[in-house]
């Protein structure tokens, strides 16, 4: 909140039909205010981002001074944008060597995503490993224009005000999933203008001019008709702005999500974008578009591919997080001190959990068993993705516990902690249970002989005679690991057309069969149950 609760309505109940309520209360606060601030009547949180914008204040207090002077509910909306514009930005990343020489690469020159691939192994045998890092950041708080900013607020407001599915939001979630300005890290645009042109006839079409879902179809219907998905965008990690995606009409998941984000905000649908850091029980992460009615019930869907009512999530989620503008307190960034490294994706400031709208969860309080490192205070949950243990969550160390909340069921974890930016795992994996029970898994002692006939869940094909026919590549080496503190080998195998046999094998333990020279992102970790993989 912005304003004291006491001087103010509650903004997640305002809407546009006790909009005069909010005038004359933002009135009465803006006078008050002005006697205790004197010339700067903005609420604290505004006044310490101005105090670290520099020489771009003068722009964010020529938008602050615009609406003080005519409009308190768009002065409002302009110190929401303000109070938490620190930390956005864009970002511009490009491919570098392991001693920080910049290599030329252009996903154009490639025409697929295989051919992109063998070059761009043909690239590392040259020049080694590597890696895209960040090769500059334009920070919003140090380049916006207040011209830009006023734009942004003044449409934003129109639409709300015009559209009949959006009259009914309240002022909080216009706050949070219309009037932002920009989706992730992309440059910034005039996206509202040229979207809301383009989309501004379309309740003329609509059965239901008050269903939002039914204006995200037609809107989203307009978008598949002209962007699609290509892999290749994976090896272009600057995040695209409009001009980009007119010109290109291609993209991957987060461009797709912030294209679509521009289109329904534009026309005062409440869209954000949703994403797994990793998936629980496959390879590689994920990112869509939910709408979020007034109600609050969130209604998934692809941008530019699949709508609301018709998407399913492709894989299995532990944790999924909503990318927010405004900053959130509860984040792992303001629990740490200065400096800490912290795993991707959940250092985020502006990141909310929202797991449990998507699957069933349970918390855990969880008991550190071994000795909890000198250096740390902070325990993480990590999934087994792609070949690696990767945090998804994380929790304070209170004794030898740490808490996690809505973690999702039925899945494999394993604690860790983090350092020197590495994951350093903390012996036992376990499932969380559908109950919220855990199962751990460790060696119970005993000995067991494995039949495996795949590196992943597959549909098991049965021949005549009942025996179930192996999936693995014939003449392929194939590793098999099972979890002790770390992976530790069992031995190789060479496969033929029968399932592979290992003798001697711990029971009771979580192993991995591993596929010499793979990319890791298939195999997935399982226990072995009355005779048959069981995949996590």
């Amino acid at each position: 909140m912005l304003f004291p609760k006491s001087q103010i309505l509650n903004p997640n109940s305002l809407t546009m039909s006790n909009i005069k309520l909010f005038y004359a209360a933002t009135a009465a606060l803006l006078i008050s205010a002005a006697v205790l601030y004197g010339e700067n009547p903005y609420p604290p949180a505004v006044l310490k981002v101005l105090a670290h914008s520099g020489s771009n204040r003068t722009q964010l207090e020529t938008v602050l001074k615009h609406y003080s002077r005519q409009d308190s509910l768009k002065f409002h909306a302009a110190c929401y944008l303000i109070a938490n514009i620190e930390g956005h930005s864009f970002i511009i990343s490009s491919l570098y060597d392991t001693n920080k020489t910049k290599i030329d690469f252009d996903i154009f020159d490639y025409p697929d995503y295989h051919a992109l691939q063998t070059g761009f192994a043909e690239l590392e045998a040259k020049y080694g490993k590597l890696d895209f890092q960040k090769e500059f950041e334009y920070f919003d708080l140090d380049t916006i224009s207040a011209k830009f900013l006023i734009k942004q607020i003044d449409f934003a407001f129109k639409a709300w005000r015009e559209k009949p599915w959006a009259k009914s939001l309240s002022l909080q979630d216009f706050c949070d999933y219309i009037l932002p300005y920009r989706g992730s890290n992309e440059p910034l645009s005039d996206w509202r203008k040229v979207f809301y042109k383009r989309c501004r006839k379309i309740q003329l079409r609509m059965k239901n001019p008050s269903d939002p879902a039914e204006a995200a179809s037609i809107i989203n219907d307009e978008l598949m008709s002209w962007f699609k998905f290509d892999p290749r965008f994976y090896y272009h990690p600057t995040d695209q702005g409009l001009s980009d995606f007119l010109q290109n009409k291609l993209g991957r998941c987060e461009d797709m999500t912030n294209l679509t984000i521009y289109a329904m905000r534009s026309s005062g649908i409440a869209v954000t974008s949703d994403f797994t850091p990793y998936w629980a029980k496959s390879g590689n992460n994920h990112a869509w578009n939910a709408i979020i009615l007034p109600e609050g019930k969130v209604i998934p869907f692809m941008g530019c591919e699949c709508n609301p009512g018709k998407y399913r999530l492709a894989g299995e989620v532990a944790k999924v997080y909503r990318k927010m503008f405004r900053q959130n307190p509860d984040n792992l960034a303001f629990h740490v001190k200065e400096g800490y490294k912290m795993p991707p994706y959940i250092k985020d400031k502006s990141i909310i959990d929202v797991t449990k709208d998507y699957t069933e969860v349970a918390d855990l309080n969880l008991e550190l068993d071994n000795p909890v490192p000198d250096t740390t205070d902070i325990a993480y949950l990590c999934v087994f993705n792609s070949g690696e243990w990767k945090a998804l969550a994380w929790s304070e160390i209170e004794g030898h516990y740490a808490a996690f909340k809505d973690m999702g069921t039925n899945i494999a974890y394993l604690a860790a902690f983090y350092e020197n930016g590495k994951i350093i795992p903390h012996r036992r994996p376990f499932i969380l249970n559908k109950d919220g029970s855990i199962r751990y898994l460790q060696p119970s002692g005993e000995e067991t002989t494995l039949s495996l006939n795949s590196v992943t869940k597959r549909v098991q094909i049965v021949s005549t005679d009942g025996a179930v026919t192996s999936s693995l590549k014939p003449g392929k080496t194939y590793e098999l690991f099972f979890w002790l503190n770390q992976w530790n080998s069992l031995g190789k195998q060479t496969a033929g057309s029968e399932p592979l046999i290992f003798e001697k094998v711990p029971a009771g333990c979580l192993y991995w069969l591993a596929e010499d020279g793979s990319d890791r992102e298939e195999e997935r970790i399982f226990t072995f149950e009355d005779g048959n993989q069981v995949w996590w």
